[in-house]
């Protein structure tokens, strides 16, 4: 091979490496490689954005589910008046707001140039009574504010266990209580045989006050000691 056939070769391979190479910094991006982030985001309007949105059921590992599940997401709002966050939908079932005391709200407010994670210890939460999601899968997500702004994604469905540990739907808080109301009544119900017996008692003193009066009725003994005084006239 001659030298000029030779130099012509690696020039070649050089081009070719050189052109491999650019393509792959253009093309090493999520949006070239069609990458799909790790938990959903969205936008609604111009100033919120909505982030790591995730469903969060039970403590399967995979399958169907179908029960509570908790939604979390951060939202953060760059505008310069609150926004407040009416509605959270879970396929079509949807969630109901609380504080962090698992008191009940009725929206959720994101304070202007703020922003409020849903979900978690000391957080306001969403929860759905139930539903039915696939574990590992997504299901269709949607958010709707007061002002008219809507953000709508699939969100991941993740079960409650590693990142999302303790993230997972509880006991519903005002459920405990009503239990506990119920336990007093029962408890004041159980109680009232015993103000009863109280009563049966104080029969029972009136009884020996009755058998006692009869005693000291010193009718009966008068009368004793009237016989003999019959007897003797």
């Amino acid at each position: 091979m001659s030298r000029s056939i030779r130099v012509g070769s690696i020039a070649a391979i050089a081009a070719l490496a050189i052109a491999s190479l650019s393509s792959c910094a253009a093309g090493n991006t999520p949006d070239t490689l069609e990458i799909r982030p790790d938990n959903a985001q969205a936008t609604a309007g111009t100033d919120l954005l909505l982030n790591n949105i995730v469903v969060v059921t039970g403590d399967e590992s995979s399958g169907e589910h179908t029960g509570p599940a908790n939604v979390t997401v951060n939202i953060s709002n760059s505008g310069t008046v609150p926004a407040e966050l009416q509605s959270i939908n879970v396929g079509t079932d949807a969630a109901a707001f609380a504080d962090d005391k698992g008191a009940p709200l009725s929206v959720i407010v994101i304070p202007a140039g703020g922003s409020v994670l849903i979900g978690g210890e000391g957080n306001p939460s969403a929860r759905v009574a139930s539903t039915s999601v696939n574990v590992g899968g997504y299901v269709p997500t949607a958010f709707a504010f007061r002002s008219g702004e809507k953000a709508a994604t699939e969100a991941a469905v993740s079960p409650n266990k590693g990142l999302y540990k303790g993230w997972g739907p509880t006991a519903s808080p005002v459920a405990v209580p009503s239990k506990a109301a119920g336990s007093a009544s029962a408890t004041a119900g159980a109680g009232a045989p015993t103000s009863g017996a109280p009563t049966t008692g104080a029969a029972t003193p009136g009884t020996a006050a009755t058998s006692g009066a009869a005693t000291p009725s010193g009718a009966a003994t008068a009368a004793g000691t009237a016989s003999p005084a019959a007897g003797t006239h």
